[in-house]
This record gives C-alpha cells, structure tokens and sequence, in this order.
C-alpha cells in the first residue's frame, strides 16, 4: 500500500494523504478492504482513472495473485468489475 502511494506521488504527483492516514491508522488490509467496499468510486480511484493509472489503484492490487489470499472472492470480483467499468484491462 505505500509502495503504491509512493509511485503515485513519485510518477504522477498524486498526494494520497487521506490514503496514507488510513493506512497509517488501521493498516494496509484493512485500508484496502474499507476502500473497495464503498459503493461508489473513491476520490483517488476516480483521480488514478484521470491519470490513467488505474495500475496503482488498491482494486489493481488486490487482484495481484500475491495477495488472493488476503481477499474474498466478492472482495476481488467487486475490483475486478469497477476497473472493467474504467476500461483497465485486467
């Protein structure tokens, strides 16, 4: 999850702070989690869609089999149909 905020604000010069305080205050998974059960696009979603980065976006991460684990089957299918809804190949 830092690793993510870190490229954002590195390559697109996103400044996730609310990101970042989440993470900080209730940690990565949890962060995530909250994150992509919101029923609507979060703010930097809809940014990173803007930059066309929807590679840094926590729905792109979960998706990484490195992490399948840690996520429900909804969990990962609610990432996987609001990046296709973006138009990110996934």
């Amino acid at each position: 999850m830092v690793n993510l905020y870190n490229t954002a604000k590195k390559e697109c010069g996103y400044n996730a702070v609310r990101f970042m305080q989440m993470t900080s205050e209730i940690g990565g998974l949890e962060t995530a989690k909250q994150l992509i059960l919101k029923e609507n696009e979060t703010y930097g979603f809809e940014r990173l869609w803007e930059l066309k980065r929807l590679d840094l976006s926590v729905e792109a991460l979960v998706l990484n089999p490195e992490f399948e684990d840690l996520f429900t089957i909804e969990e990962r299918k609610i990432c996987k149909n609001r990046l296709k809804k973006y138009g990110f190949n996934i």
